[in-house]
């Protein structure tokens, strides 16, 4: 049995949709010293923000292995505020694996309107980082 690690995580989203109304994104998470890309869908009932592209940074904690990662996430707790400017969301997925995200606070104050977050890994691009 391994011990759960945590990762980095960095995702690139179109128009705010990982955040509210359908739309997507790409990401990295860092895991045992390599890169794995993965695409992010998130479905929700608010509106489809403006056109824009927000990069948010953060961890996947509690990951055993890299299978534990890819899959539906909710939201757990409440969105945030870290500073001027910035926010916080958490995300959970049934194998007990939490992303913590931080970025733009326009886009993550919103949080409360996602429903699910679909992520899959691309492994077939993973690289040493």
């Amino acid at each position: 049995m391994s011990q759960a690690v945590t990762g980095q995580v960095s995702v690139t989203v179109a128009k705010a949709g990982f955040l509210i109304g359908a739309g997507g994104g790409r990401g990295v998470l860092t895991f045992r010293h390599r890169d794995y890309p993965f695409t992010v869908q998130g479905l929700s009932v608010g509106l489809t923000a403006g056109a824009s592209l927000n990069k948010y940074v953060g961890r996947a904690a509690y990951i055993n292995e890299l299978s534990d990662f890819p899959g539906t996430y909710t939201v757990i707790g409440a969105g945030g505020a870290v500073g001027a400017g910035v926010a916080v969301v958490q995300l959970k997925n049934p194998k007990g694996v939490i992303i913590t995200l931080q970025g733009p606070k326009g886009g993550l104050e919103v949080s409360a309107n996602i429903t699910k977050v679909v992520i899959t890994l691309d492994e077939s691009r993973s690289s040493p980082n």
